[in-house]
């Protein structure tokens, strides 16, 4: 129809179009006439070869849609038959499904039971550092418990008694092998280690941790207590025999935990200033202690000299200097020369006891800068709880930490404070005795000499 339209339209125009060019180029009305009477023969003729094209279009217009309309029941009659050969289809797979029930009979239930010990064998392989020394044992296990939608022949059910079987054997054996292990600065190294078991690798650092989500081996962020490590190393360069070596039975869980075990580092900071306190005056107490136990000692010698050459009074220790006194007061008394004896001992005992009474000070303090610090962090966790409510042990732990630290930072130096101070105060005592027990056989002498 749109055809028809355009074709009448570009008539018309071209039409209009000659009888505007005839009406151009006629000279008077007479040629005019004469153009157009011969124009309408030729117009007529145009006109018929155009009707006679219209209609021969609008035939094959009409073969078109007729062509059409036959291709649409072609398709509509395709698709009723594949409707029906679906219809025939779904009838033929549940007959077919029955039949495979009926022939699988228990073999169906051992399809469920395979799938389950894969998937089983697969969460237990695949973050097992067995793996770590043999990688890829997941794979299979993976597909047999995810993707597999029929029935396992023999080979996959070997296969699958070949890893629950291999991952029993190597779970009772200690083995070496060489690969690549993350540093902590984030690069490889290619090195020995060594599995024990099913429960941890051995490395050149100490404990290393099999990460499965990147098949990696990495070493731990901090290595337990040092006999621990240590034990590990003897393991790992033993080629023979029994080596005693701590495991972890949880498979890297303890050794994770370990690594948020406070040192003794951390420990000793968490007492904060308090702490530093107590640790100044045990280093202070334990220099006068080690001061005074060596000048007493060289006095202590230098007295026995003496007492080997009684004649020979020394103003180098304090026994000559009490027996110059009593040289120098031979003709006195035994009352003024008792008195002159004591006097000269009262001047020898402030160089004796001096420093002595601080050690025993600092031993007294300490506790109780302990018990201050353990004030001050029970304040402080209260006002975090107040703060904070109880919702986070976490925010309350530096708190408790200085509480309990310095109390023990306390005992800690008052124990080899007092000790000190006993040890010191002994070898004060033992020179005094002896000053005294001089300056008494002295006396004794000088007062029988009197009487006789």
């Amino acid at each position: 129809m749109k055809t028809m339209i355009k074709t009448l339209v570009t008539a018309a125009s071209i039409a209009v179009l000659s009888f505007s060019a005839q009406a151009q180029e006629a000279k008077s009305l007479e040629q005019l006439l004469e153009q157009v009477k011969s124009n309408r023969v030729s117009e007529a003729r145009t006109n018929t070869q155009r009707e006679k094209a219209f209609i021969a279009e609008r035939t094959n217009k009409q073969g078109l849609l007729n062509k059409a309309k036959r291709e649409l029941k072609a398709e509509q009659d395709r698709g009723d038959r594949l409707a029906k050969r679906f219809a025939d289809n779904e009838v033929t797979l549940s007959e077919k499904a029955i039949e495979l029930d009926q022939a699988t009979g228990t073999l169906g239930e051992m399809f469920g039971v395979v799938r389950q010990s894969s998937s089983e064998a697969y969460g237990r392989i695949s973050t097992s550092i067995v793996s770590a020394e043999f990688p890829g044992r997941d794979e299979f296990l993976a597909r047999m418990s995810e993707e597999s939608k029929g029935l396992p022949d023999i080979r996959e059910l070997e296969d699958l008694w070949f890893a629950l079987q291999t991952e029993m054997t190597e779970s009772g054996r200690v083995s070496k092998f060489t690969t690549n292990v993350v540093s902590l600065d984030g690069g490889t190294q290619e090195q020995v280690v060594t599995r024990i078991g099913t429960f941890n690798l051995v490395g050149d650092q100490g404990y290393l941790i099999y990460d499965d989500a990147n098949d990696q081996i990495v070493p731990l962020g901090r290595q337990p207590d040092g006999y621990m490590v240590s034990s590990a190393q003897d393991l790992r360069d033993a080629t023979s025999g029994t080596v005693a070596v701590y495991v972890d039975p949880s498979r890297g869980s303890i050794l994770g935990l370990l690594k948020q075990k406070a040192t003794l580092s951390e420990r000793y900071h968490a007492g904060g200033v308090v702490g530093y306190i107590i640790t100044v005056m045990l280093i202070i107490g334990l220099l006068i202690g080690v001061y005074k136990l060596v000048s007493l000692t060289l006095i202590g010698g230098k007295i026995k000299s003496q007492l080997a050459n009684v004649g020979s009074p020394s103003d180098a220790n304090p026994l000559g200097r009490i027996l110059k006194v009593y040289a120098e007061n031979k003709s006195a008394d035994t009352e003024n020369l008792e008195l002159k004896l004591d006097e000269a001992i009262l001047r020898e005992l402030p160089s004796i006891d001096s420093g002595i009474n601080i050690i025993k000070i600092f031993a007294a303090i300490a506790p109780l800068l302990g018990l201050l610090g353990t004030v001050l962090g029970m304040i402080a966790t209260f006002q975090q709880i107040t703060l904070f409510g109880t919702g986070d042990p976490r925010i309350m732990a530096g708190s408790i930490s200085m509480a309990l630290v310095t109390t023990a930072q306390g005992i800690i130096a008052a124990l080899p404070l007092i000790l000190t101070h006993s040890i010191v105060a002994a070898r004060s005592k033992s020179i005094v005795h002896v000053l005294d027990e001089q300056t008494a056989g002295i006396i004794a002498t000088h007062a029988e000499s009197e009487k006789a």
